[in-house]
């Protein structure tokens, strides 16, 4: 009856105890010592100083820009495909090309995926680890390990067991919750990265697209310039004959003849050169590229900037500098976790037999809890200075990355004003463009007929033809600028274009105006 009455107190005290054990060990869990993330101050300015200046002369004055959509933050919104506002079939057909082969494409696409695979192994670390094993052992101890003194024959025994074993980590102090946020923002870092990545190639590829294009109108402008020089040529050699000019007048056009030649051959070389480089980004070997060359057209496509604050959601680039921020704070947690205690549960349960036919009777059972070597719970008292050097280690990283944040911010404010000047400028150089054309061809056909007429000298025929020739290939140069710029932009805004929302605002984004180069 005793013995009853205290197996019973033993029964109503021990649920108690491990009830308060639970709780205790909850509440220690739930002790964070990481410190609370905050956004370094950046100084954002109200507005783009470029923002406000409009072009001299607009190419398009009643063109309706297209409704520009201010994108999500970075890390958490698909990249759009920007590129369809320029309205080129050939062009979005290369981006897609780009984005199912080009290698840095599918290098950033698997440095994603290890980020995400090691979020997952951290995460792991908030269950147990259960491992199952079975097998034999063999052993022979001397007759002294028996005690039956030296000398004694030993034993041999051979055993059986089959058991499982448990083994887990409490996130005392948030040790582990720290590592896992670390994980996490290291995965969200390289979704960024990859995100930034993937708007690096699509706007190379518009960029070297647009070029190859400015470089066919500049190829087509040089042979159409060779083939007349060529016939001028050969016409004042004929006049020649007849001793209607003199001889350094066939000279002087056969050297403007060899100069275009030349100048021609440097296009065509520039021309090869930016295919290679446009068949790299698609991920295809320059023998196997072609693309049908046709001369760019103006695009005047106007994208509203927005407010400088936006950049900080936009950007892929700024949403990578601020997770790799969030890491290495959630790295600190874990740091200073190391400095306070850390309890370990481990146990085994299963059969052990010296006979394999009875390995599993219940009598056979066995069990242990706590580990096999040392304490559950361990508090540190001193190793030499090492949690201490590691702290100080990861707080220096942390200020690394908020400097590479506020490096980030600086630089993408930078490329936005520089890709609105140079839209604002070009638009208005090619305005002068256009009409320095205009004036150098009229100069030209009338230098032609007055040295026809014998009223002017054949130099002043090159002069005007050189000139002429100097404005429409800057013209070309320019709109190829233009188009570049255009991309710029975009891309310094971190894209966020909804293409799909071009008709329903009813506004044309892209205007290829007739060809006024001729």
């Amino acid at each position: 009856m005793t013995y009853s009455i205290h197996a019973g107190g033993r029964s109503a005290r021990t649920p108690r105890n491990l009830l308060s054990l639970a709780i205790g060990l909850a509440l220690l869990s739930a002790c964070s010592v990481t410190p609370v993330e905050q956004r370094p101050d950046v100084q954002v300015p109200a507005q783009f100083v470029e923002a406000g200046q409009s072009s001299a002369a607009p190419l398009t004055p009643s063109e309706t820009p297209g409704r520009w959509q201010p994108a999500a933050p970075a890390d958490a919104q698909k990249p759009s495909p920007w590129w369809t506002i320029m309205s080129d079939p050939v062009l979005e057909r290369l981006e897609a090309q780009a984005l199912a082969a080009n290698p840095d494409v599918s290098i950033a696409m698997a440095r994603l995926k290890q980020a995400r695979a090691l979020t997952a192994r951290s995460e792991s670390a908030r269950f147990p680890d259960v491992d199952a094993g079975f097998g034999p052992t063999r052993q022979r101890t001397s007759g002294a390990a028996d005690g039956r003194g030296d000398g004694e024959p030993g034993t041999t025994q051979t055993l059986w067991r089959a058991q499982a074993t448990v083994a887990y980590e409490v996130d005392l102090f948030g040790r582990v919750s720290a590592s896992i946020e670390a994980a996490e923002a290291d995965a969200a870092q390289q979704q960024a990265l990859a995100d930034q990545m993937l708007l690096l190639i699509q706007a190379n590829v518009a960029r070297t697209y647009f070029s190859l294009r400015q470089l066919e109108g500049e190829r087509r402008l040089l042979e159409e310039t060779v083939t007349l020089r060529d016939n001028t040529a050969k016409l004042l050699v004929r006049r020649l004959d007849n001793g209607a000019v003199a001889n350094y007048v066939v000279d002087q056009a056969q050297t403007e003849l060899y100069s275009a030649r030349a100048e021609q051959l440097a296009v065509e070389q520039q021309y090869a050169l930016t295919a290679h480089a446009l068949a790299t980004l698609l991920g295809q070997a320059p023998s196997a590229f072609s693309v049908e060359g046709t001369p760019l057209n103006p695009i005047t496509v106007q994208l509203p900037p927005g407010l400088p604050s936006t950049l900080l959601e936009r950007r892929p680039d700024i949403a990578a500098a601020e997770r790799a921020m969030a890491a290495e704070n959630a790295r600190i947690g874990v740091a200073k976790a190391a400095f306070f205690p850390s309890l370990s549960l481990t146990g085994a349960l299963g059969y052990e037999s010296t006979d394999l036919g009875n390995l599993t009777n219940w009598s056979q059972r066995t069990f242990l809890l706590g580990p096999l070597v040392g304490t559950a719970l361990n508090l540190p008292i001193f190793d030499g200075g090492r949690r201490k050097a590691d702290m100080a280690r990861a707080r220096a990283v942390y200020e690394e990355r908020v400097g590479e944040y506020r490096k980030t911010v600086l630089q993408a404010f930078r490329e936005v004003e520089d890709a609105l000047v140079s839209m604002r400028t070009l638009d208005a150089r090619i305005v002068h463009q256009q009409g320095a054309q205009e004036a150098s061809s009229r100069v030209a056909r009338s230098a032609k007929s007055r040295f026809d007429e014998g009223d002017v000298d054949y130099l002043v025929v090159v002069d005007a033809e050189r000139t002429l020739l100097r404005n429409r290939q800057l013209l070309i140069q320019s709109e190829g600028a233009r188009a570049r710029a255009t991309v710029d932009l975009v891309r310094a805004l971190g894209g966020g274009w909804q293409a799909d929302e071009r008709q329903q605002a009813g506004g044309v984004v892209d205007s290829q105006q007739q060809d006024r180069r001729g």
